[in-house]
């Protein structure tokens, strides 16, 4: 009877000394939770910002200017002014890679992913050319510089012009 209530006696001991051991734990997450939460004031996403855009950068169609007649197919030469072209990928600052829309906007707002689709056509292997095929009639083209998580540089990295296919 002695070795029961000894034993009962001894789980108990274990029982409230790991609750209490828990309990204190509980505590410490907590506090280094409040901890974390004031040093989140930073970017938290893990996505890095955008990089800014140089003085005097800019895109430009290399081998075609507004209102030009061509026929298709058309090797369509892509540039850019005091910035590199780099592929898709880590962000880096000064680079960036070609987006052309076809029959779409303008631009897109700085900072928006570029979609993907047959009238958004990346360039993510740092491409400065392409073999552009459209159909006759006019046609509006968008050149849009993004960064390597093709996010648009905005209008200021955009060029467009209408070329007319016979």
């Amino acid at each position: 009877m002695k070795v029961k209530l000894f034993l009962t006696a001894l789980g108990f001991m274990v029982f409230a000394s790991c609750k209490n051991a828990s309990d204190s734990k509980e505590a410490t997450t907590d506090s280094t939770n409040q901890t974390e939460q004031h040093d989140m004031t930073e970017n938290t996403t893990g996505v890095p910002d955008m990089p800014a855009i140089p003085e005097g950068a800019k895109v430009e169609f290399k081998n075609l200017k507004d209102n030009a007649t061509i026929s298709s197919p058309f090797t369509l030469q892509m540039g850019v002014e005091n910035m590199q072209v780099d592929s898709a990928g880590p962000v880096k600052p000064g680079s960036g890679h070609h987006h052309l829309f076809i029959d779409g906007p303008d631009s897109l707002a700085q900072g928006t992913v570029v979609p993907k689709d047959s009238t958004h056509i990346h360039f993510g292997n740092a491409q400065t050319s392409y073999e552009l095929q459209l159909t006759p009639g006019k046609h509006k083209l968008t050149l849009q510089f993004a960064d390597g998580l093709h996010r648009s540089y905005g209008s200021q990295l955009s060029k467009t012009i209408t070329v007319n296919i016979k």
